[in-house]
């Protein structure tokens, strides 16, 4: 009794049609989580490579008109006696217009969605007055501030510091960067 036992065992290998069907509804279920936990990882490191490098070129950006503004130089004032020429601190918060130390007049502005030229929104610019030629600093940006604080001797005609608040978007992901600026040529 016991040989026949083993010999219907040994007659019985392999699987059936619903343990394969079984088997690959399985392997297919875990296969598809893989894929989908796959690209989910690829989206995320794409979006994080975008942020990464719109906030780089927004850095770099407040590291030129920093060390710009820094440096901005202050020339009489042929107009008005006694003032002198630098950071106005009268210009709109979206701009930022002051003097180099050669006497070129340079302006940051901001264009935001409401600028006419859709081709030019949401970017920083670069302004050479008396060339009038334009320089892309930063693109992707939604709010750029100059917060300009004025000079208690000239509060009319010049800034004695000036507040950098950049918010970049990326994507669904903002971050906002911030930088300051003391004139160091103020008389």
């Amino acid at each position: 009794m016991a040989s026949k036992h083993i010999h219907y065992r040994i007659g019985r290998r392999g699987f059936t049609i619903i343990e394969c069907l079984l088997g690959l509804a399985i392997s297919a279920m875990l296969l598809t989580a893989v894929a989908a936990a796959f690209n989910a990882s690829v989206i995320s490191y794409r979006e994080n490579e975008d942020m990464f490098w719109t906030m780089n070129n927004a850095r770099q950006a407040l590291t030129r008109m920093t060390s710009e503004i820094r440096t901005a130089g202050y020339l009489p004032n042929p107009s008005l006696p006694n003032s002198f020429l630098s950071v106005d601190p009268s210009a709109p918060p979206n701009k930022c217009r002051f003097y180099t130390p050669t006497g070129e007049l340079i302006t940051y502005q901001f264009r935001d969605v409401t600028y006419p030229d859709p081709a030019c929104r949401n970017k920083l610019y670069l302004v050479k007055t008396a060339t009038n030629q334009e320089y892309v600093l930063c693109d992707n940006v939604i709010v750029a501030t100059f917060t300009k604080t004025p000079t208690e001797t000239h509060p009319l005609t010049l800034a004695k510091s000036v507040l950098i608040s950049l918010t970049v978007q990326s994507g669904h992901f903002q971050r906002t960067l911030a930088a300051a600026a003391v004139v160091r040529r103020n008389p």
